[in-house]
């Protein structure tokens, strides 16, 4: 009877909002990932604009069914970015003038809430990392996070919703973690 009641409230909640749209949650760090990066001697880094910074871009578009995941950045090429700087700030490592910049460009972006009980998420993104011109690291990142789901939409949907921060954190993660990410900042 239980399972009834929600479902009739999911369906109830979905065709009162239609095709809405969902902000994603926002970002928090991974913060056992950014000690060990601080305890790196990396230098001071300023952060590129995430490409494309068009919101028409495949990547800048997140469907949940019959609604829309949205970035409260605008895009989700800025929500990367932005969570490059918050987490590089958090460890003092951020500085927009410094001449050690990263770029990244974002080519894949999925949260999939399709199957019966499991979601998953899918990120691919290029980093390159430079000095001045000169160009000491071009590297590309995948994450992929799975996590319970259901057939049904009110549940499934806010559960896509909040996967959103925890796959970039799984990103981020798995780019701080790696020792050629860490040598390309050295000082």
């Amino acid at each position: 009877m239980r399972l009834v009641r929600l479902l009739a409230f999911g369906a109830t909640v979905l065709a009162l909002t239609g095709c809405s749209s969902l902000i994603a949650p926002p970002y928090s760090p991974e913060y056992r990932a950014l000690d060990q990066l601080k305890q790196q001697p990396i230098g001071k880094v300023a952060v590129g604009p995430v490409q494309p910074t068009d919101t028409a871009a495949a990547v800048n578009r997140i469907s949940l069914r019959a609604s829309s995941l949205v970035s409260p950045k605008g895009t989700f090429s800025r929500y990367l970015e932005d969570a490059l700087i918050q987490d590089l700030t958090e460890i003092s490592a951020y500085d927009p003038n410094s001449g050690l910049r990263i770029d990244a460009t974002l080519r894949r972006n999925d949260i999939d809430i399709g199957g019966f009980s499991t979601g998953t998420g899918q990120m691919d993104v290029d980093f390159t990392i430079s000095r001045g011109a000169t160009v000491i690291l071009k590297k590309s990142y995948q994450a992929s996070t799975r996590f319970d789901s259901s057939f049904a939409g009110a549940v499934a949907i806010p559960k896509g919703q909040l996967e959103y921060a925890n796959l970039v954190r799984s990103l981020l993660s798995q780019v701080y973690a790696d020792p050629d990410f860490i040598n390309a900042l050295r000082k």
